[in-house]
């Protein structure tokens, strides 16, 4: 991170690499408030344009994904070490469920080769309740 960082021009800063770690250190989908709430909680003074730029920088790096779900903010996941997965969300809470299923990519694979074209990337989004939001 660091190379590629200082390989731009960048400055690498305690601010920066603080707001990495916690980044990297969370599990899940973040969105920059949230980033920003866990990031102040161990700095205070770390504001949310930092954080946005920090997000920027890791996202054009491909170490983190912006991901756009319909409650309109831009979440974060960690890119590296990743396998492809899918996401089921919640309308009610917001819940974020991944899951991965091998049946799925087979038939988008067949799908496109039935049609002449070549997949370069794809996300399959369900909207929908989670069993909790189902029960209220």
């Amino acid at each position: 991170m660091s190379r590629w960082i200082a390989e731009r021009g960048l400055k690498a800063t305690r601010q920066r690499d603080l707001i990495v770690d916690t980044f990297f250190s969370a599990s899940g989908h973040l969105s920059v408030d949230e980033l920003l709430a866990k990031v102040q909680s161990r700095d205070e003074n770390i504001g949310a344009a930092t954080v946005y730029r920090t997000m920027k920088i890791l996202s054009d790096a491909g170490l983190a994904s912006a991901r756009h779900f319909d409650d309109g903010q831009t979440r974060y996941e960690a890119a590296i070490g990743r396998h492809h997965h899918d996401h089921l969300i919640c309308t009610s809470c917001h819940q974020i469920i991944e899951f991965e299923n091998e049946r799925i990519e087979e038939l988008q694979d067949m799908v496109a080769r039935h049609h002449g074209f070549q997949v370069t990337r794809h996300k399959l989004e369900l909207y929908g309740l989670c069993k909790d939001c189902q029960g209220r």
